[in-house]
């Protein structure tokens, strides 16, 4: 087991109906990464007027993938073209597949059903900055590895 992470042991890659390519390293990624939030809790906790409480699973996996990219990477284009021919037609929207593993450590994330939340903004200014791509996806699956 190592103690040592790097974002170098990152892959990850969108696929979809209008394109399939890399978004890990080796893309252009900006410091901040890569970042998966799922928008709902697992659980509600139901408590009873004599203090006893009940929890209920939620079957919800929805969440939010956001991939930073530098303002020079070439990645940017190539989503910009993939969200135009997505949201051309309803019947290709939402329909990509993110995912996100870290070889070193063993973790793996897919999110599927993912669609773009909108076009990123953009800033230009004195420093290029960074590029952000929000996709909503419909459901995400983690597992994380013991390295």
């Amino acid at each position: 087991m190592s103690s040592t992470y790097s974002f170098l042991n990152v892959q990850a890659a969108i696929n979809g109906p209008n394109g399939a390519f890399p978004l890990g390293a080796g893309s252009g990624s900006a410091e901040e990464g890569i970042t998966i939030v799922m928008d709902e809790d697992k659980t509600t906790v139901t408590l009873g007027a004599d203090g006893e409480g009940m929890h209920s699973l939620h079957a919800s996996k929805v969440g939010t993938v956001t991939v930073r990219l530098l303002k020079t990477s070439p990645v940017n284009a190539l989503l910009s073209q993939m969200y135009n021919g997505d949201s051309s037609d309803a019947a290709l929207w939402g329909q990509n597949v993110i995912t996100v593993s870290d070889t070193a450590r063993g973790d793996f994330i897919s999110a599927r059903q993912a669609g773009f939340l909108k076009h990123p903004d953009l800033t230009y200014a004195k420093d290029g900055g960074t590029v952000e791509w929000a996709f909503k996806a419909i459901k995400i699956d983690q597992l994380l590895g013991a390295g």
